[in-house]
């Protein structure tokens, strides 16, 4: 299965590209509009600030891109600051509009916690049996944020820091968690062979 990462130049994208290789998907960094729209499955990642990897975005060109890979149906998964940009707006760049995908915002985490959340912690889903999770009996994953998306249907799992916090999300094509999958041991790997198998099955995974 062709997946293509998004290059557009934050932080250290082939570290997403080479787990996706290790659970077997032909992943590729590429900032290649034609290579990106043939691929079966597209990855955002992103990590810093919400204001600088929207800029990065929308300066590679690649912010239109993940728009019409998301409108045409392909499987799309966003990355800690990749789900934050499928956001409408974040209180940390207010200024900067997200993709919009999710029409909620994204808001800094309560004064009552430690911020950024730099930890492992385990995930409650938040209904049955979504193939995000499936077949994982202990999903402890590696956080690092200061920052959450408003709670809205798509949400599929939870986090308990201080307050429930949006850990990964879900809506007909897209996928996307808070949390780092590449540095989330076997759990985080099994959450991207999960996405990979329901990519390549048509997002059909029973």
């Amino acid at each position: 299965m062709r997946l293509a990462v998004l290059d557009y130049g934050i932080g250290n994208l082939r570290s997403a590209q080479k787990a996706f290789e290790h659970v077997g998907a032909d992943a590729r960094l590429t900032a290649d509009r034609g290579e990106i729209e043939a691929a079966d499955a597209v990855v955002l990642p992103g990590v810093g600030a919400f204001g600088a990897c929207m800029a990065a975005l929308r300066a590679s060109g690649l912010d239109s891109v993940a728009r019409d890979v998301i409108a045409v149906g392909r499987p799309f998964m966003g990355i800690c600051v990749g789900m934050q940009m499928l956001y409408a707006r974040s209180d940390e760049s207010p200024d900067v509009a997200g993709l919009g995908v999710f029409d909620r915002d994204i808001h800094l985490l309560p004064d009552t916690v430690k911020r950024p959340q730099m930890q492992w912690n385990r995930l409650v889903a938040t209904g049955p049996d979504h193939p995000m999770l499936r077949g994982i009996a202990d999903p402890w994953v590696y956080f690092v944020h200061s920052f959450a998306a408003e709670g809205g249907p798509e949400v599929v799992a939870t986090c308990e820091y201080g307050i429930d916090v949006t850990a990964a999300v879900a809506r007909d094509n897209v996928w996307a968690t808070q949390f780092h999958p590449e540095k989330s041991a076997t759990a985080g790997l099994a959450i991207l062979s999960n996405f990979v198998r329901w990519a390549r099955t048509g997002m059909e995974y029973s």
